[in-house]
C-alpha cells in the first residue's frame, strides 16, 4: 500500500512539473488552444455556407473535429516534453532519485491528460459563443466525457511511444501532423460521400472516422450505430499496443 501511496505522490508531483511548462508555454497555448479556435471560425464562418450537412448545423457538424484537433495539438507537446527529458539527461537525474521509476511516465501521461481536458474546456465553451448546442441529456455528457478521456489517454501514450523513440525533441510531434491529417481525412469537416474514391476508402477505414462520428452522436443525443463499438476497439487497441511498446522501451532505456 505504501507503494502505490509513493507512487501517486511520485506521479503528482512530476506531473505538476509538467503542467507548469505547458502554463508557462505561449507557444504551447497558441497551439493549442488559439488554433483549434480560429480553425472552427475559419470552417464556420468561411466554408460552412457551402457545406451540406444534412440537416445538421454546421457549427453542430464541425466541433467534434475540433476537439479532436485540440487533442492532437496537446499530445504532440507531449510528446515533445518527454523527448527532452530524455535527450537532455533529465530521466538520468530522476532515476537517480529515491521515486517510483513509474512515476516519471505516468507524471507525463498525467499531466498532458488534465491539460487536453482544460483546453478542451475552453474550446467547447468558445463553440458554444459561437452556436454550438446540444441536445445531450446528463447520461449523454457523462459519455461523451468519458469517451473523450479514453481518446486523450490512447493518444497520450501514441505521444509517449513517438517521444522515447525519436532521436531530438523537434522529431518527437512530428507523429501529430499525421494524426491532424487523418481528421482531415475523416467526416470531421465534410462528409465522406463527397470525397474521390481513394480518399473516401482510406477515410471510412480509419479510426478517426468512427472517433468523430461517435463523439457528435453523443453530442446531438443521435445513434451512434455501430461507430461507437468501432471507436471504442480502436482506442482500446491503440492505447494497449502504445503501453506495452512504451513500457518496453522505457524499460530498456532505464537499465
Amino acid at each position: 500500500m505504501s507503494t502505490f501511496k509513493n507512487f501517486l505522490s511520485d506521479t503528482a508531483v512530476l506531473s505538476g512539473r509538467m503542467m507548469r511548462h505547458n502554463l508557462r508555454s505561449i507557444d504551447t497555448i497558441i497551439t493549442v488552444v488559439a488554433m483549434p479556435v480560429v480553425m472552427m471560425l475559419l470552417t464556420v464562418y468561411v466554408f460552412g455556407g457551402a457545406m451540406n450537412t444534412g440537416g445538421i448545423s454546421y457549427t453542430n457538424y464541425v466541433v467534434p473535429g475540433i476537439i479532436l484537433m485540440t487533442i492532437a495539438s496537446g499530445v504532440a507537446y507531449a510528446a515533445f516534453r518527454l523527448n527532452n527529458d530524455v535527450t537532455a539527461g533529465i530521466f538520468d537525474r530522476f532515476h537517480s532519485m529515491p521515486i517510483a521509476k513509474s512515476s516519471i511516465l505516468g507524471g507525463h501521461v498525467l499531466s498532458a491528460v488534465v491539460f487536453n481536458a482544460v483546453s478542451t474546456v475552453l474550446v467547447m465553451l468558445f463553440a458554444f459563443l459561437i452556436g454550438f448546442r446540444s441536445d445531450a441529456g446528463i447520461v449523454g455528457w457523462l459519455l461523451v466525457i468519458g469517451f473523450l478521456l479514453l481518446c486523450t489517454l490512447t493518444l497520450t501514450w501514441v505521444a509517449v511511444l513517438f517521444g522515447l523513440l525519436a532521436k531530438s525533441a523537434e522529431g518527437a510531434s512530428v507523429f501529430s501532423y499525421f494524426l491532424l491529417l487523418l481528421i482531415f481525412i475523416s467526416p470531421a469537416f465534410a462528409p465522406t460521400g463527397t470525397m474521390p474514391g481513394v480518399i473516401r476508402a482510406v477515410a471510412e477505414n480509419q479510426p478517426f472516422t468512427s472517433i468523430v462520428e461517435t463523439v457528435r452522436a453523443l453530442l446531438l443525443n443521435q445513434p451512434a450505430g455501430n461507430s461507437a463499438l468501432a471507436a471504442v476497439l480502436w482506442c482500446a487497441g491503440i492505447l494497449l499496443a502504445c503501453y506495452i511498446a512504451s513500457m518496453r522501451i522505457y524499460k530498456h532505456k532505464i537499465r
